[in-house]
């Protein structure tokens, strides 16, 4: 069954509103993606920053583990003198 002409215009005005109302929707998802990348590129410098602040750390942990290291050595080599002057005490 064929359209009147006034239907037809209802019609097309109809689809004329739809059309803008899914540009403002598209508008307005392209808003938000925006500020999403805008506030994604943030936390991803921020991110870079803790990431380069820990690898500091990690390096300086390195260096006090070293220097554990050489102080556990040394205490160790102490123990041994002690056990060794310890047995000359008491052997007396």
């Amino acid at each position: 069954m064929p359209m009147s002409p006034a239907a037809m215009e209802l019609k097309v005005a109809q689809l004329d509103n739809d059309v803008q109302a899914i540009y403002e929707m598209i508008s307005s998802i392209d808003g938000t993606l925006r500020r999403h990348h805008n506030r994604l590129n943030e936390i991803s410098t921020q991110l870079t920053g803790v990431h380069e602040r820990l690898n500091a750390h990690d390096a300086r942990f390195d260096g006090v583990d070293s220097r554990l290291g050489a102080v556990e050595k040394r205490l160790g080599s102490m123990d041994g003198k002690l056990a060794e002057i310890l047995a000359l005490l008491t052997a007396r």
